[in-house]
Protein backbone atom coordinates (compact mmCIF):
# COMPACT_ATOMS: atom_id res chain seq x y z
CA UNK A 1 0.00 0.00 0.00
CA UNK A 2 1.46 3.48 -1.02
CA UNK A 3 0.48 6.78 0.04
CA UNK A 4 0.05 9.08 -2.52
CA UNK A 5 1.14 12.78 -1.67
CA UNK A 6 -0.75 15.62 -2.98
CA UNK A 7 0.95 18.68 -3.34
CA UNK A 8 -1.09 21.91 -2.76
CA UNK A 9 0.34 25.39 -3.41
CA UNK A 10 0.02 27.64 -0.96
CA UNK A 11 -3.04 29.88 -1.11
CA UNK A 12 -1.78 33.39 -1.63
CA UNK A 13 -3.87 36.15 0.28
CA UNK A 14 -3.78 39.55 -0.64
CA UNK A 15 -3.07 42.37 1.83
CA UNK A 16 -6.36 43.40 3.34
CA UNK A 17 -8.03 46.79 2.34
CA UNK A 18 -7.74 48.15 6.23
CA UNK A 19 -4.03 47.76 6.20
CA UNK A 20 -3.72 49.41 3.40
CA UNK A 21 -5.54 52.32 4.63
CA UNK A 22 -3.40 52.23 7.23
CA UNK A 23 -0.32 52.29 5.59
CA UNK A 24 -2.07 55.02 3.65
CA UNK A 25 -3.09 57.46 6.43
CA UNK A 26 0.62 57.48 8.11
CA UNK A 27 2.48 57.97 4.26
CA UNK A 28 -0.01 60.87 4.09
CA UNK A 29 0.49 62.16 7.62
CA UNK A 30 4.20 61.48 7.18
CA UNK A 31 4.31 63.53 3.32
CA UNK A 32 2.17 66.40 5.05
CA UNK A 33 4.72 66.83 7.96
CA UNK A 34 7.70 66.78 5.49
CA UNK A 35 5.97 69.46 3.85
CA UNK A 36 5.19 71.60 6.63
CA UNK A 37 8.37 71.29 8.56
CA UNK A 38 10.22 72.83 5.31
CA UNK A 39 8.37 76.52 6.07
CA UNK A 40 10.19 76.15 9.70
CA UNK A 41 13.46 76.14 8.29
CA UNK A 42 15.90 73.46 8.26
CA UNK A 43 18.67 74.73 9.35
CA UNK A 44 20.09 77.89 10.65
CA UNK A 45 23.57 79.58 11.08
CA UNK A 46 23.69 78.31 14.76
CA UNK A 47 22.91 74.56 13.02
CA UNK A 48 19.12 72.71 12.91
CA UNK A 49 16.20 74.71 12.55
CA UNK A 50 13.21 74.48 13.90
CA UNK A 51 12.20 72.14 10.86
CA UNK A 52 14.51 69.85 11.21
CA UNK A 53 13.17 67.13 13.94
CA UNK A 54 9.53 67.21 12.50
CA UNK A 55 11.40 66.69 9.29
CA UNK A 56 13.37 63.97 10.36
CA UNK A 57 10.19 62.03 11.88
CA UNK A 58 8.17 62.69 8.94
CA UNK A 59 10.50 61.10 7.04
CA UNK A 60 10.72 58.26 9.28
CA UNK A 61 7.33 58.18 9.36
CA UNK A 62 7.17 57.74 5.40
CA UNK A 63 10.20 55.48 5.60
CA UNK A 64 8.60 53.14 7.86
CA UNK A 65 5.22 52.65 5.91
CA UNK A 66 7.22 51.96 3.11
CA UNK A 67 8.84 48.78 5.39
CA UNK A 68 5.44 47.73 6.32
CA UNK A 69 4.29 48.13 2.69
CA UNK A 70 6.85 45.59 1.55
CA UNK A 71 6.63 43.38 4.63
CA UNK A 72 2.60 42.90 3.97
CA UNK A 73 3.08 42.74 -0.36
CA UNK A 74 5.81 39.91 0.80
CA UNK A 75 3.55 38.06 3.43
CA UNK A 76 0.15 39.75 4.68
CA UNK A 77 -0.99 39.55 8.20
CA UNK A 78 -3.46 37.70 9.39
CA UNK A 79 -7.04 40.01 10.12
CA UNK A 80 -7.93 40.04 13.20
CA UNK A 81 -11.36 38.68 13.66
CA UNK A 82 -11.79 39.07 17.25
CA UNK A 83 -11.48 42.70 17.61
CA UNK A 84 -12.35 44.39 20.55
CA UNK A 85 -14.45 47.41 19.15
CA UNK A 86 -15.40 48.80 22.59
CA UNK A 87 -11.95 49.20 22.89
CA UNK A 88 -11.19 50.56 19.84
CA UNK A 89 -14.41 52.99 20.50
CA UNK A 90 -13.52 53.55 24.16
CA UNK A 91 -9.57 54.79 23.50
CA UNK A 92 -11.13 57.03 20.06
CA UNK A 93 -13.90 58.78 22.60
CA UNK A 94 -11.67 59.41 25.19
CA UNK A 95 -8.69 60.64 23.43
CA UNK A 96 -11.53 62.98 21.32
CA UNK A 97 -12.74 63.89 25.08
CA UNK A 98 -9.19 64.61 25.91
CA UNK A 99 -8.06 67.03 23.39
CA UNK A 100 -11.44 68.61 23.93
CA UNK A 101 -10.96 69.47 27.99
CA UNK A 102 -7.69 70.14 27.93
CA UNK A 103 -7.54 73.75 27.16
CA UNK A 104 -10.56 73.86 29.96
CA UNK A 105 -9.29 71.98 32.80
CA UNK A 106 -5.10 72.03 31.85
CA UNK A 107 -2.89 68.87 30.52
CA UNK A 108 -2.06 67.69 34.51
CA UNK A 109 -5.84 67.33 34.98
CA UNK A 110 -7.39 65.96 31.87
CA UNK A 111 -3.95 63.57 31.37
CA UNK A 112 -4.42 62.24 34.66
CA UNK A 113 -8.48 61.54 33.92
CA UNK A 114 -7.42 60.08 30.69
CA UNK A 115 -4.89 57.85 32.49
CA UNK A 116 -6.83 56.65 35.20
CA UNK A 117 -10.05 55.89 33.06
CA UNK A 118 -7.93 53.20 30.99
CA UNK A 119 -5.83 51.86 33.96
CA UNK A 120 -8.17 51.42 36.02
CA UNK A 121 -11.90 51.11 34.50
CA UNK A 122 -10.74 49.69 31.00
CA UNK A 123 -7.38 47.71 32.47
CA UNK A 124 -8.71 47.07 35.57
CA UNK A 125 -5.43 47.75 37.22
CA UNK A 126 -5.14 47.87 41.11
CA UNK A 127 -5.98 51.46 43.07
CA UNK A 128 -2.26 52.14 43.96
CA UNK A 129 -0.22 51.36 40.65
CA UNK A 130 -3.24 53.13 38.62
CA UNK A 131 -2.76 56.16 40.94
CA UNK A 132 0.76 56.41 40.67
CA UNK A 133 1.01 55.68 36.89
CA UNK A 134 -1.81 58.23 36.65
CA UNK A 135 0.60 61.00 38.66
CA UNK A 136 3.62 60.21 37.32
CA UNK A 137 2.16 60.41 33.98
CA UNK A 138 0.41 63.91 34.10
CA UNK A 139 2.30 65.80 36.41
CA UNK A 140 5.58 64.39 35.68
CA UNK A 141 5.13 64.70 32.49
CA UNK A 142 4.00 68.42 32.83
CA UNK A 143 6.66 69.44 35.00
CA UNK A 144 9.26 67.37 32.67
CA UNK A 145 8.15 69.30 29.52
CA UNK A 146 7.36 72.76 31.30
CA UNK A 147 10.53 73.30 33.15
CA UNK A 148 13.21 70.34 31.94
CA UNK A 149 12.54 71.18 28.06
CA UNK A 150 11.14 74.70 28.10
CA UNK A 151 7.78 73.25 26.35
CA UNK A 152 4.59 74.73 27.42
CA UNK A 153 1.95 72.45 27.93
CA UNK A 154 -1.55 73.82 28.26
CA UNK A 155 -3.09 74.59 32.26
CA UNK A 156 -6.21 75.08 33.11
CA UNK A 157 -8.54 78.05 31.56
CA UNK A 158 -10.70 77.39 35.10
CA UNK A 159 -8.96 80.33 36.88
CA UNK A 160 -9.94 78.05 40.83
CA UNK A 161 -7.50 75.34 38.59
CA UNK A 162 -5.45 77.71 37.23
CA UNK A 163 -4.77 79.50 41.14
CA UNK A 164 -4.04 75.90 42.73
CA UNK A 165 -0.93 75.24 39.31
CA UNK A 166 -3.48 72.88 37.12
Amino acid sequence: MTTESVMTEPQRTRVAPTVLAGIGAFVVVGVYVLVSSLDLGLWTSLGPGPGMFPFAMGGLLVAMSAIWLVQELRQPSETASGVDRGLVIAVVVSLALLAGVMDLIGFQLSMFIFLMYHLKIRGRRGWISSLIIALAGSAGAFYAFNYGLNVALPTAGISVLNSIGL
